[in-house]
């Protein structure tokens, strides 16, 4: 499927489904998946449903795999689809920012082929712009008229003045105090629990590395591809490549290869 028409699709779907829930959900409209900070509302659910129909529609050989079809079938994920084309879609990253009222969600979907990532659209409802990747061909600010920016990962500095956004959340307990202890060798840290923004944020140079404890498609192969496509150094903990059919082993992103690696020894140790 041609990226603007991906595209094109995940901002019909926000404007039809997404931003006319916002700040209107009910209690009805908000279910709970595994804690309280794993949500799913009607937003996410009837987003879904259209997105995957209408690139059906385009393309009936795709296959789409969605978060909540994924939440609903967890087999899914254990599905062999490397002999075709696979769109993952997340119709609501960041749903609890979104169920709260906080205007800080994105509309994400990547397509890989032979497993793996060709591309990558992250879309902002609100500010109404893409961020938009292809294999070999750079990441992109892209805008309904038409303009386009060119992204750049950020110049590397010294530890002591990295900036960056780390989710430690789902990091092993015993890890995760270690981590949260060593972050303080970093400038600053944060986490906007919205892996489409920090994506978005790191991609115009405003962040020295992300990290992820937990890794599901939907949430990062549109991301580590730009991620890539804008010059940055993209591995698991353990060095090894990030595919979309990793679900585990953590994802460290940082500005060049030596970054990376002081990154690793410093901070993200295990």
């Amino acid at each position: 499927m041609n990226i603007d028409r991906l595209a094109a699709i995940l901002r019909q779907a926000a404007k039809d489904e997404i931003m006319p829930r916002f700040r209107r959900l009910d209690d009805g409209m908000i279910q709970t998946k595994t804690s309280a900070f794993d949500l799913v509302t009607e937003a996410d659910t009837n987003a879904e449903r259209v997105i995957t129909a209408a690139i059906n529609a385009h393309s009936p050989d795709t296959v789409v795999i969605g978060e909540e079809a994924v939440s609903a079938n967890p087999r899914l994920l254990d599905t062999q689809f490397e002999d075709r084309i696979v769109i993952y879609v997340d119709p609501v990253d960041g749903t609890a920012n979104f169920a709260g009222g906080l205007p800080l969600f994105a509309v994400m979907a990547s397509v890989a082929q032979n497993g793996e990532p060709v591309a990558g659209v992250i879309y902002d409802p609100l500010g109404d712009d893409f961020l938009m990747a292809e294999k070999g061909c750079g990441t992109w600010q892209v805008f309904p008229d038409g303009r386009r920016i060119r992204q750049k990962f950020a110049d590397p500095v010294p530890l002591s003045e990295m900036g960056g956004s780390a989710s430690t959340a789902f990091l092993p307990v015993e890890q995760r105090r270690v981590v949260l202890a060593n972050l303080a060798k970093v400038k600053m840290t944060a986490n906007y629990r919205c892996a489409g923004h920090e994506y978005r944020y790191a991609a115009g140079g405003n962040a020295h590395f992300l990290a992820y404890g937990k890794l599901m498609p939907w949430d990062h192969v549109a991301g580590a591809l730009m991620m890539r496509e804008a010059g940055a150094t993209v591995a698991k903990f353990d060095g090894t490549p990030y595919t979309p059919r990793d679900l585990s082993g953590g994802l460290l992103i940082a500005t060049d290869p030596d970054s990376w690696q002081t990154l690793r020894q410093e901070v993200f140790t295990v």
